[in-house]
């Protein structure tokens, strides 16, 4: 982890997650996943540039299997918005860094 993404858990989720202030981003990964490990450091990238607008979490699927399955993750590496506690955008698998910026300013 970076100073810019930091790791929750089923228990931290509700508290860390659906009650921030902020707009945040979960990274659904796991240790063993090529396309997770590829996408890890244009995710630290990019969460540069949103300090202070968009934060950026990470929960690994195998130590947590509580709060993927509520949320349906079935491929990862897997990102989901949430404002407000609520998901409000999703994608799936490796992303290019132009899309994860999309992807960030649409959580705005």
């Amino acid at each position: 982890m970076s100073g810019h993404v930091t790791e929750v858990t089923d228990s931290s989720f509700e508290e860390e997650v659906l009650n921030s202030p902020v707009p945040i981003i979960v990274d659904f990964w796991a240790e063993w996943c090529g396309p997770c490990k590829a996408l890890a450091p244009k995710i630290d990238q990019v969460a540069q540039n949103y300090t202070g607008k968009v934060r950026v979490v990470k929960m690994n699927v195998d130590q947590n299997q509580r709060t993927p399955a509520q949320f349906g993750i079935r491929g990862i590496p897997t990102l989901i918005a949430f404002k407000d506690g609520e998901a409000t955008n999703q994608v799936v698998g490796d992303q290019s860094v132009d899309d994860l910026k999309s992807f960030f300013d649409g959580t705005l």
